[in-house]
Formats: structure tokens, C-alpha cells, sequence
């Protein structure tokens, strides 16, 4: 039907049209932009995703310029460590030779001082943007929240849309050698713990210049033993002469707080020396004479040993170079070896019958061993700092020891304070009765400001070289720490102080490698992640365009395609307009 109301060709022709230059449009757009979606209205989801990512990579760029920046202060902290570190080693040097005999040492010092200055001109001048990393102006640099530096890092996002800068943190205290307010790797450290409240012992070196990490302090018991010197010579000129006596070992004693009841000990009755003995032990040639000390002792040792008396004879030497002999000292000692408790010696009951020399000195005694499981602590007071820790172990006659540790939180904890500070003796038994939970372990003030620690008698009877109380791998985390002030060291003034000098500078050249290698960790970490930030960025671009961006060859394919469909479609609609004239031709 052919209508001049309606030409539906002409319309079905026009409609297509108006497809096709939409669709012309659209990729004329995506031609001209390289864009696959351009506005939230191509595509809302991905144009948000792109658009948040972009806004992303901006901020990771961001955060690499300040990266770029963090390296710069890092590089220069790093450049002024090296440097000290290479001027301390020549500083030692100097100090070795020191040593020499005959050196001017006011020479030397002179040099000492012209490396002292360097040093501060080197901290001095080691600034980046403002910043000093060597010297420092921080009003506790032990306290790691006020120490701390940091360099920007990253730029996150999480799951739920939250955002944050990271941060790469820096402790000041590994790289500060001079502080406003002190305590600077080249300054006197004064967290010092000294004898941590008497449980280890501070030697001299450590007064006039640093603190090791470790000592121990223990308490070892002592057998009973008595010594006598000898008189003679001693002649046993027929069978009636002889010398005899009783030994007694191991009994209780009755002054180390034991309770009742009190062991005897066990005694061997009659030991007998007589001409056959000597010459038994001395050789016949002896002729029955003992002539010196030596002598006697090893008669009186076989006759003891013989007996079975659990006790011996002994001589002496001196205990310093070259350990020569202690003419005439002859003693008596417990083996301990009588299964009781005690440890005791006694020679009683002597009776003496020879011809000359009479019991060549040896007369009545005893002696009472120590009980090595008690030890009395000289109490100081002392503090413990922010993130110092203090770690022992506690072990009585040898037994399994117990280890123990403790730091400020916990100090302040137990005592109500919030000093970290342990005042009196009281206070430092609280202290060990809340670590030393060991049962039979007494821990007490001794009344005179120390601090009594010891294994209840009423359980622990036992006394003598087996027994012993020791506080042992004494450590604090902070040290080896210095005492005393680099530009302070003088050798012209103080020569006697050069070997406390030399491991003074050994401790803080250490710790200044140590403050050289954290800043080159943090530079490799800081190189890192600047290497990271760049490959996110263009990561994130290429994820982004992998959602936005448009497939030119695709794209250019169709807008040719839809170019041919525009001209073919003006074509259909000529032809339907064409109808409509060939109906009006009837007409003219």
C-alpha cells in the first residue's frame, strides 16, 4: 500500500540513519580521545575505577618525589657516619701508639684534638634540608616515640575505600652522635645500671670509662679446714713413740641456722703415727726422723687416709706467679665425702710420746665449713630506662638455673611508680621475691641496707664446697654503653686511662658502624621501594587502560563500517523519497 500520509520507507530509512551517526559518534570519539570510556556515562563502574586508580598513581607519584627526598637525607646522614667512622679508627690508632714507652703523649694529644674538632665539624655540617640526623636536638633520645623520624613510603588503599601514608621509621639514636640534651652515640650513656642493684659486680675498668653486658656473681660454700705450720724435726726413736689422735668431720653447725637436731659427725678414734709409719712412708733410711714439712705432711696423710677419716693433709703454695710453695704450711681439710650435711674437720684427743720435735706443731683444732647457698647483695639504687631490659639466671647448689628478666613496665607495675626507679633494699626484695619464685629461697633485708638472699636452712641443711648460690649470664640489652664524653678523652692529663680510652673508642666506633649500617638499610629500603613506586605507577596505568582505553584497529574497522552504512542509508532514503514524487507525477 503507498500512502502520502506515511512513508515508511522513508522512516525505516531515517531511523537507521540516526543509529548510524549515533554509533559514528561514539567512535569518532573513541578515535579522537583513545578512549573507550570517556564520561561515566560510557560506562559508570569502569570510569569510576579508572578515575579513582589515576588519583592513585598522582599520589604514588607523589610519594616517590618524596622518597627522592628521604634518600637525599639519608645519602648525606650516611655520608658524615662514614666519615666519622673512618676518623674513630685513626683515633684508635693514635691511641695504641700512645702506649709505647717513651711516646710524647702531649704530642699526641694534640693530634687527638685536631680529630676531635673534625669529628664536630663533620656532625656539624652533616644537614639536608634542615635536617641533622647526627646532631640532634631531642629531650630524651632513649625514648624510641621521641626519637623517631621517618621518611614517606607508600600510598595505600584498602578494601573499604580507606587511605594511607606509610612510613619508613628512623630511631635517632642510631645515628646521633651529638644530643642537645645528651646521651649521643659520642656522649656518656646514662642508662647505666652499674651493679643492678648488687646482683653482679662492677670491675674498675668499667668505673673509668664503659659497662660490659654480662657478669656473674656467685657464692660458693668452703670446706672445713684448719692449717698448722710445722716445728721439727720429729724423731721416733723406738716402738713406744708415737703420736695419736681423733679426727672428727662433718658435723652440724650450730651458728649457720639449722634446726635441732644437731649431727655429731663421725669420728675415727686413734689414728696412730709411729716409727714404723714414717719409715713405712719416708723409706728406712729415715731412721724414724721427720725432718720437714713435706715429710710430714705425707706421714700424716697416709695415717689419715689409712684411718679412713673422710678428711686429708694438704701443703700450700701462694696463688700468685710463680705459685712457690708455703714453707711449713701443713692443713687439714673434710673430703666430704661422710654423706652428712655438715662440713667440719676436727684433730682432737693428741697425745705425744717422741724422743724430740713433739707433734711437730699439730695441735687440737677445727673448723667449720661455709654455707655457700646464702650471699649477701650490696644494694645501689638504680633505673631501669624506657626499653631497657634486664634478663638473669638464679641457681642454688647447682641445681637447674632459673632464668629471670624485667624491664621498666614491669618495675613500675610492682612498685606503684611510674620511675622505672628501684630506691631502697626493700624495694629490690620485692623486686627478686616476685622473679625468684624458687621454693625455699629466702630473699630479706639484711637490716644493714643490703639485700639477704639464701636457701632456708630449715630445708637446705647442707654446707661446704658443694654448695653455692649464683646469679649468673647477667645481661642488659643496651650494653656495652659508654660512660664518658669523646671530646672529653686526654691522655697528656690522664695516661693512666689509655687501655680504658682504647675500648671506650672500641665501643663507640661500634656502635657508630652500627648507626652507619641501619642508615644504609634504610637508603636500600628507600631505593626499593622508589623502584616499586614507579613500577606501581605504571602498573596501575596499564590496568586502567586496560579498562578505559579504546582498541584503535577495532575501532577504526567500524567507523569505516558505519561510514558505508551512513552512505548506503542516505541512499535508502532517496529512494524512499523518490516514491513519493513518482505518486505526484499522477497528479500534474
Amino acid at each position: 500500500m503507498v500512502s502520502i500520509h506515511t512513508n515508511a520507507g522513508a522512516i525505516s530509512a531515517l531511523q537507521a540513519l540516526r543509529t548510524i551517526n549515533s554509533g559514528m559518534a561514539s567512535a569518532q570519539g573513541q578515535v579522537s580521545s583513545g578512549l573507550r570510556i570517556h564520561t561515566a556515562a560510557d560506562n559508570a563502574a569502569y570510569w569510576s575505577i579508572s578515575t579513582t586508580m589515576r588519583s592513585d598513581s598522582r599520589a604514588v607519584s607523589a610519594v616517590q618525589d618524596a622518597l627522592g627526598l628521604g634518600a637525599a637525607k639519608v645519602e648525606t646522614a650516611y655520608a658524615g657516619m662514614e666519615a666519622v667512622v673512618g676518623i674513630l679508627s685513626e683515633f684508635k690508632s693514635k691511641l695504641v701508639a700512645a702506649k709505647e714507652p717513651g711516646v710524647d703523649k702531649s704530642k699526641i694529644q694534640k693530634e687527638l684534638g685536631e680529630l676531635k674538632q673534625q669529628v664536630a665539624s663533620i656532625v656539624a655540617s652533616t644537614s639536608f634540608s634542615g635536617q641533622n640526623w647526627l646532631k640532634t636536638d631531642v629531650s630524651d633520645i632513649y625514648d624510641s616515640d621521641l626519637n623517631r623520624t621517618s621518611v614517606v613510603s607508600s600510598f595505600s588503599r584498602d578494601s573499604r575505600n580507606g587511605v594511607s601514608l606509610n612510613t619508613a621509621d628512623f630511631h635517632l639514636r642510631e645515628s646521633s652522635l651529638f644530643n642537645s640534651t645528651g646521651g649521643g652515640i659520642l656522649q656518656a650513656d646514662t642508662r647505666d645500671l652499674r651493679t643492678i642493684g648488687g646482683i653482679r659486680f662492677v670491675t674498675g675498668t668499667d668505673v673509668d670509662g664503659y659497662t660490659t653486658n654480662s657478669r656473674n656473681n656467685a657464692r660458693i660454700g668452703g670446706a672445713g679446714e684448719f692449717t698448722f705450720n710445722f716445728s721439727g724435726p720429729i724423731t721416733f726413736s723406738d716402738p713406744s713413740h708415737k703420736i695419736t689422735f681423733d679426727v672428727i668431720v662433718d658435723k652440724d653447725s650450730s651458728t649457720q641456722g639449722l634446726p635441732l637436731p644437731h649431727d655429731p659427725g663421725k669420728p675415727t678414734l686413734g689414728i696412730t703415727i709411729d716409727r714404723s709409719t714414717v719409715d713405712t712412708v719416708l723409706g728406712a733410711g729415715a731412721n724414724g726422723i721427720i725432718s720437714n714439712y713435706t715429710q710430714y705432711a705425707a706421714v700424716l696423710s697416709h695415717a689419715v687416709t689409712n684411718a679412713g677419716a673422710g678428711a686429708f693433709v694438704r701443703t700450700y703454695n701462694y696463688n700468685y706467679p710463680p705459685y712457690a710453695p708455703i714453707i711449713d704450711r701443713i692443713g687439714f681439710r673434710t673430703q666430704e665425702s661422710s654423706g652428712l650435711d655438715g662440713s667440719y674437720v676436727e684433730v682432737a684427743n693428741l697425745t705425744v710420746n717422741t724422743a724430740t720435735g713433739g707433734a711437730g706443731g699439730l695441735a687440737p683444732n677445727s673448723d667449720f665449713g661455709e654455707r655457700g647457698s646464702e650471699m649477701t647483695l650490696t644494694f645501689e639504687p638504680f633505673e631501669v630506662y624506657k626499653d631497657v631490659v634486664v634478663s638473669f639466671s638464679f641457681a642454688v647448689n647447682g641445681e637447674p638455673a632459673s632464668a629471670h628478666s624485667f624491664d621498666r613496665n614491669y618495675v613500675n607495675n610492682l612498685l606503684g611508680k611510674d620511675t622505672g626507679k628501684i630506691e631502697t633494699a626493700d624495694e629490690m626484695v620485692t623486686l627478686l621475691q616476685s622473679l625468684i619464685t624458687r621454693p625455699g629461697t629466702i630473699i630479706q633485708n639484711d637490716g644493714a641496707g643490703g639485700v639477704l638472699v639464701k636457701s632456708d636452712p630449715a630445708v637446705d641443711r647442707k654446707s661446704g664446697i658443694s654448695t653455692r648460690i649464683e646469679f649468673s649470664g647477667i645481661g642488659v640489652n643496651i650494653e656495652p654503653i659508654a660512660r664518658r664524653n669523646f671530646m672529653d678523652i686526654d691522655i697528656a692529663a690522664s695516661p693512666q686511662s689509655i687501655d680504658s680510652y682504647i675500648q671506650y673508642i672500641e665501643v663507640v666506633l661500634q656502635k657508630t658502624i652500627d648507626g652507619a649500617a641501619a642508615l644504609g638499610s634504610l637508603l636500600t629500603r628507600i631505593d626499593m621501594q622508589s623502584s616499586f613506586a614507579q613500577s606501581l605507577m605504571a602498573t596501575i596505568e596499564k590496568g586502567v587502560g586496560r579498562l578505559v582505553d579504546a582498541d584503535m584497529n577495532e575501532t577504526s574497522t567500524r567507523l569505516k563500517a558505519l561510514q558505508m552504512r551512513e552512505q548506503l542509508g542516505i541512499q535508502a532514503l532517496q529512494i524512499a523519497n523518490s516514491n513519493a514524487q513518482n505518486i505526484l507525477q499522477l497528479f500534474r
